[in-house]
């Protein structure tokens, strides 16, 4: 088996993928928001039973996408400004009915603890106990529930000072004016429940597919072992690359939080040689690993340790039975 040495980026390469571009952005935001504006179109007029689901869930799988646009907006690497970077948070965060700055904040914090004891993110490791069934499992079906509860209200509770306060209040009183228009007008109008369906069904979709994408992202890598390791790429298929924005380039994301989107393929294949070096792990299937996760449930350390021996023997098995052309 051959051994690939480790090759550090270099400070010029980390520069260049730090740099920001415009054109990718103006092209793809609007791209998705048009596709978005033409399936609600579709599940507002069609007949069809059939067409209007898959409407419901080609939107939410597009919501998907427009949240890792705000993901990055989070590390201030989707636009140059600052001002925009928080903007287009704020925006996008208001019809899934979160708040941005909770999630700003929780996300930075999950960078900086990444799968240890003060990762606000890490609820898949505990000791099985009832409640860790429960809220692994209630995040899978009802994600966006447990994020609504969490970003208005525990986060801030548990971390936020009085500036973060007042930033997260004026969030809250700008999407309860949103709401209250939308909801006014579909009164008026006659179309409430219409009006409720295409909102919230596709953004039920999107929380399955966020619950999918966000346990595969970290689910069973080593514990408490820095970001590297600590963080499982995917390499899943070009679609999802496309509309997730390469959001499964995740290892790469992780070590160079401030690499935008559109660098991250190009930072993967620099790293390969780190990755392979430091047998990080990289997967092929988002749907694989989330099925895994879904059979075996919440982590433990020990059963952690389990999984990873069965890993390196499966790893070290399958290039000595590999036939020699």
């Amino acid at each position: 088996m051959t051994v690939i040495p480790d090759r550090p980026l270099s400070r010029e390469e980390v520069k260049r993928l730090r740099e920001q571009r415009v054109l990718p952005n103006l092209i793809k935001i609007p791209l998705f928001a048009g596709i978005m504006g033409f399936l609600t179109w579709v599940a507002w007029t069609t007949d069809s039973g059939p067409g209007r689901w898959a409407a419901y869930i080609g939107i939410g799988y597009l919501w998907m996408g427009m949240v890792t646009f705000m993901h990055d907006g989070t590390h201030n690497t989707l636009f140059k400004e600052k001002w925009a970077n928080w903007a287009f948070g704020i925006i996008c965060m208001i019809p899934l009915m979160a708040s941005f700055i909770s999630f700003k904040e929780d996300h930075l914090e999950h960078h900086r603890y990444n799968r240890s004891p003060k990762d606000p993110d890490a609820f898949t490791m505990g000791k099985r106990g009832i409640l860790d069934f429960v809220l692994f499992y209630t995040y899978i079906v009802a994600g966006a529930v447990l994020s609504f509860l969490h970003f208005n209200l525990i986060y801030p509770i548990q971390r936020f000072n009085l500036k973060k306060w007042s930033i997260h209040l004026f969030e809250t009183v700008l999407k309860i004016a949103c709401y209250w228009a939308l909801i006014a007008w579909a009164v008026n109008n006659g179309v409430l429940a219409k009006t409720l369906e295409v909102w919230l069904i596709p953004v039920f979709f999107f929380s399955l597919f966020n619950s999918v994408r966000f346990i595969a992202e970290h689910y069973e890598t080593p514990w408490n072992e820095g970001q590297l390791l600590g963080t499982r790429t995917i390499i899943s298929n070009p679609v999802n690359s496309f509309f997730w924005n390469n959001i499964n380039w995740h290892i790469g994301h992780h070590m160079y939080p401030g690499t935008p989107w559109y660098n991250l393929v190009e930072l993967h294949n620099l790293m390969e040689p780190t990755i392979a070096a430091k047998g990080a792990i990289v997967d092929k299937s988002y749907t694989a690993v989330f099925l895994k996760a879904l059979l075996r449930g919440p982590e433990t350390e020990a059963r952690l340790q389990v999984a990873l021996q069965e890993r390196r023997r499966a790893e070290f098995i399958r290039p000595i039975m590999t036939p020699v052309e």
